[in-house]
């Protein structure tokens, strides 16, 4: 058994060539041994978004605070509040951030294939975050 202290993993604003807007990230765990799962809470300040990106073996995402927008390419941007769970298969293009008036935390975990986690893309544009393309 391993308890982890979590005031031991300090927190990292998340960076501009993969955010938009105020991101904090809190590492929870990383894959070790045979595991292949990692975990993060990352909070989104309102108007906050991640780059477009993929993950070799899908994402799941546990919101756990707040109000959030999530889209996969070619779908609508939908609504997420605390208490709900997202799926993204793997190698489906998407972002996920916090609403425009509201902060919003999830918890991420995502596995490792062959060493990588995810494949960022390109930026959110605020017309995409809007809806208005």
């Amino acid at each position: 058994m391993e308890i982890t202290n979590g005031c031991s993993l300090p927190s990292n604003e998340g960076p501009d060539e993969y955010f938009t807007g105020d991101v904090r990230i809190d590492p929870l765990f990383d894959s070790r041994d045979d595991a292949r799962a990692a975990a993060a809470s990352v909070t989104f300040e309102p108007g906050a978004r991640t780059a477009w990106h993929t993950h070799p073996l899908g994402q799941r995402l546990i919101i756990t605070s707040g109000c959030g927008l999530v889209q996969r390419e070619g779908g609508p941007i939908e609504q997420v509040r605390a208490g709900d769970v997202v799926w993204f298969p793997p190698d489906e293009k998407h972002w996920h951030g916090a609403s425009p008036e509201k902060a919003m935390t999830h918890v991420a975990i995502q596995e490792e294939l062959d060493g990588d986690v995810v494949t960022w893309m390109e930026h959110v544009t605020d017309d995409e975050y809007e809806g208005d393309e």
